[in-house]
C-alpha cells in the first residue's frame, strides 16, 4: 500500500518525489516508482543494498547531467561514474563518509570531441554545485522525517 503523502509539510503532494518498496520475502522487498519501473532490494548476495542504492543515486544523478550536457556536442567513446564512501559505525550510528563520485569519460578525435572535452570540467562543477539534486541533498543534510502509516511515531522516550 502506497503511503498518504497529502499531510506531509513541504510541496503538495503532486510536488513531490515518491517510491514504493514492499517486502516480498524475508530480507528481500521491491522497489517502485510511478511510472512503473521496479527494482528488487535485499539482503542477498545479487541483491543491490540500501547503501548501494546511495551510491547508485549519487553516480545515476551526475551520470543524467553530465551526460545530457556533454552529447550535445559528442557523444561519448567511454562513460562511466563510479561513485564511493567509506562506512562508519561509532557513537553517533551508521552512516558513510568521505563520499566520492569519480568520472571517467572519453570522447573521439575532431572538433566535436575536443568540444565536448572543453566543457566536461565545467559540467562536472555546475553538476556537484547546483544541478544534481540527489548530492545537493545529500551536503545540505536534509532532515528525515520517519512516519508510520502517515502519522509521526512515538516519542521515543515512551
Amino acid at each position: 500500500m502506497s503511503p498518504d503523502l497529502s499531510s506531509a509539510p513541504g510541496p503538495t503532494p503532486s510536488d513531490r518525489r515518491a517510491v514504493t518498496l514492499e517486502r516480498t520475502g524475508p530480507g528481500a522487498f521491491r522497489l517502485r516508482n510511478a511510472r512503473g519501473g521496479v527494482l528488487d532490494v535485499g539482503t542477498g548476495p545479487d541483491d543491490f543494498s540500501p547503501v548501494e542504492l546511495l551510491l547508485a543515486a549519487l553516480a545515476g544523478c551526475a551520470a543524467v547531467n553530465i551526460e545530457e550536457i556533454t552529447s550535445r556536442r559528442a557523444q561519448p567513446t567511454s562513460f562511466a561514474i563510479t561513485a564511493s564512501g567509506r562506512p562508519v559505525r561509532d557513537a553517533e550510528g551508521g552512516r558513510l563518509e568521505d563520499l566520492v563520485v569519480d568520472l571517467a569519460a572519453a570522447f573521439g578525435p575532431g572538433e566535436a570531441g575536443d568540444a565536448a572535452r572543453a566543457i566536461l570540467a565545467r559540467t562536472v562543477r555546475q553538476t556537484h554545485e547546483r544541478i544534481c539534486t540527489v548530492s545537493r541533498t545529500v551536503e545540505r543534510g536534509t532532515p528525515v522525517d520517519y512516519r508510520i502509516d502517515g502519522a509521526p511515531p512515538l516519542d521515543p522516550t515512551g
